[in-house]
């Protein structure tokens, strides 16, 4: 069995409670992370497309919010500001927020009165 010497000379901290969640990539706690400021923001057209969709979901209806151009922490925050418009929950999955229930019309109305260009897409 290696000492703990050998373990320090091979990468250093080998688990650890004191920090929560570590990024693999650079081995910092995940509000220290390195590699997450390197991100670009998202490009795209500046319009907002808004759509119900159930696919997967067992019939129950998602609301969904695709081409918002903030990062990560920008998304959790409007994410939640819909949630609250709404009274449901939802999340942030891949740059699209998700909220839970047929809350199209709601949605749309919350993005246009922050100023964002809002169409609907899909049926």
């Amino acid at each position: 069995m290696a000492s703990l010497r050998d373990l320090q000379s091979l990468g250093g901290l080998v688990y650890s409670t004191d920090h929560g969640r570590m990024c693999p990539a650079c081995s910092q706690p995940h509000v220290h992370c390195v590699c997450k400021q390197n991100k670009p923001l998202p490009t795209g057209d500046g319009i907002v497309r808004v759509s119900r969709e159930t696919k997967g979901r067992g019939g129950k209806a998602v609301t969904l919010v695709k081409g918002v151009l903030l990062d990560e922490a920008g998304l959790d925050q409007l994410s939640k500001q819909l949630k609250a418009a709404c009274g449901t929950g939802g999340t942030v999955k891949e740059g699209v927020i998700e909220v839970q229930g047929d809350h199209v019309n709601r949605v749309m109305a919350a993005l246009q009165k922050l100023g964002y260009q809002v169409k609907r897409a899909g049926g």
